[in-house]
């Protein structure tokens, strides 16, 4: 008797799951974990990790946490629709069905799925209509007007030659807009944590500024980088580098040349920053909210003249809201800009959930 008591305490206090329990939360595609009584995490799917729903061993989001006590008074299962910030700070939300149940004696099981691509594509179809018959219709005007002027000049050949660099360049902008349109249309489609991989933010900043060498060296200026080393963060490595590049590639744009660009790396508290800043014209306050709106120009005659369509910054902040982070924009007139992406840290936890080592 004194045998079996010590057995059934050493039952009770046993961090162990259910048999079989372990290789089915292995093999979720979506997020799964199992709660002891005192509310920790013994067991967490990879996703449970990427929707930042698990942080220290523990199930962080406080509207969870309550259906757990619901269903360990009740004993009721669960099934609600709920919105969660996607990161610790950001505006970007996630919108998860869940499903809270018993699991034995002693557990809680908690299974959450993703339907943000649903809500995504609704907002998508309704954002691509408004936007596409605006934004088009300005330069397929142009180059209407430039072939009907086309015939009356048919025996000036200098006007001709001018006519037809004029619609040249109207559809090479039509082109940029559709594909930076296409682009952000697919941003907005597409949930990035689901296949987020550990990164290194060297290599992001290292691609981005390579990208920009050949322009910034043709104008005398400087791309100086510095900060932290060694960071990771989650994502996808091509869309952050995409995001970064069109940062620098602004700062040079919008800079005189010789002028510097300043590109750095900071870290602390769980988040990493990626600070680009330039000796630029400057963004007048009222503007400086606005930036970040779909084709908003602070400058339309500049944008005009340097090929802006409005849609590269709003592209950045759809990246950096995908991947659980923000942007924020300081600028003063005459004395330059900077912009600070702002992303979650990725922790050894993390890294640990992916089979993967920090450096």
């Amino acid at each position: 008797m004194a045998e079996r008591r010590g057995n059934d305490a050493v039952t009770a206090v046993s961090s162990g799951v259910p048999d079989g329990v372990d290789h089915m939360i292995d093999a979720l595609d979506f997020a799964g974990l199992v709660l002891d009584p005192s509310n920790n995490v013994v067991k967490a799917s990879e996703t449970s990790y990427t929707y930042g729903l698990v942080a220290n061993g523990l199930l962080v989001h406080e509207e969870m946490l309550r259906f757990v006590a619901r269903v360990r008074t009740t004993g009721e299962s669960i099934n609600e629709e709920i919105t969660l910030a996607r990161g610790p700070f950001g505006e970007a939300i996630i919108h998860l069905d869940v499903q809270v149940a018993r699991l034995g004696a002693r557990y809680i099981l908690v299974l959450a799925e993703d339907r943000t691509e649903a809500y995504r594509l609704e907002e998508v179809r309704r954002d691509f209509i408004a936007n596409i018959s605006h934004e088009l219709k300005t330069p397929i005007g142009a180059i209407s007007l430039l072939a009907e002027a086309l015939e009356p000049a048919s025996d000036d050949p200098e006007q001709v030659r001018r006519f037809a660099r004029r619609m040249g360049t109207e559809a090479t902008r039509l082109t940029q807009i559709t594909r930076e349109i296409i682009e952000l249309s697919r941003l907005q489609s597409t949930d990035v944590l689901a296949s987020a991989k550990l990164l290194d933010i060297d290599a992001i900043v290292s691609a981005a500024v390579d990208q920009n060498h050949v322009v910034a060296d043709a104008r005398g200026m400087k791309i100086a980088v510095g900060g932290s080393k060694k960071v990771k963060v989650m994502g996808d490595e091509t869309l952050l580098t995409l995001a970064l590049n069109n940062l620098i590639a602004n700062a040079v744009q919008y800079s005189p040349d010789g002028s510097r660009i300043g590109v750095g790396v900071h870290h602390g508290d769980g988040v990493v920053e990626l600070v680009v800043t330039d000796q630029g014209i400057g963004i007048p306050e009222d503007d400086l909210r606005r930036v970040f709106e779909r084709f908003f120009r602070v400058d339309q005659a500049r944008s005009r003249n340097t090929g802006g369509t409005g849609l590269g910054l709003s592209i950045v902040k759809h990246v950096v809201q995908n991947h659980g982070g923000d942007i924020r924009a300081w600028s003063q007139i005459g004395q330059g800009s900077t912009f600070t992406i702002r992303l979650p840290e990725a922790t050894a936890e993390t890294a640990a959930s992916r089979g993967e080592k920090q450096r």
